[in-house]
């Protein structure tokens, strides 16, 4: 299982996970006894969506959206070329990258730091009702 493989890598590279949140969209490869029981042994947090719906879940969609639209290749002439490319972009992504949502630090400077970060991602749930109330 590719997904159950890339979480034990991630596991081997992060030294503390016990301020970890793992969201998923509810695919069964997330939801598999044996993925659930690793994050569970590692005190990692799970959270899933209710419905799959990509706006409950917009900071993973936004990640996602960054590293296929910006970062990876459509193509890829092979796997093994296709694995050093997504780890090129996982490395730029968390660790050379900065963005705006977390202070225009890194992911990895930002899970570094002690504290809270300032917020700075939309709620599109919030702005949804908003609309509603406005068009009522």
């Amino acid at each position: 299982m590719g997904s159950l493989k890339a979480l034990e890598m991630a596991l081997k590279a992060c030294q503390d996970t016990s301020e970890l949140i793992h969201h998923s969209d509810r695919g069964v490869q997330y939801c598999c006894l044996e993925y659930v029981s690793l994050l569970q042994n590692n005190n990692i947090q799970i959270s899933m969506t209710q419905s799959g719906d990509p706006l409950e879940n917009a900071i993973d969609e936004r990640v996602n959206g960054i590293l296929k639209a910006e970062l990876l290749a459509d193509q890829y002439p092979s796997l093994s070329v296709a694995k050093k490319g997504i780890a090129q972009a996982v490395l730029i992504y968390n660790s050379l990258r900065p963005h705006s949502s977390c202070d225009m630090l890194t992911p990895q400077q930002a899970h570094q730091q002690r504290g809270d970060l300032r917020r700075r991602w939309k709620n599109y749930y919030k702005k949804r009702e908003v609309e509603l109330e406005v068009d009522s």
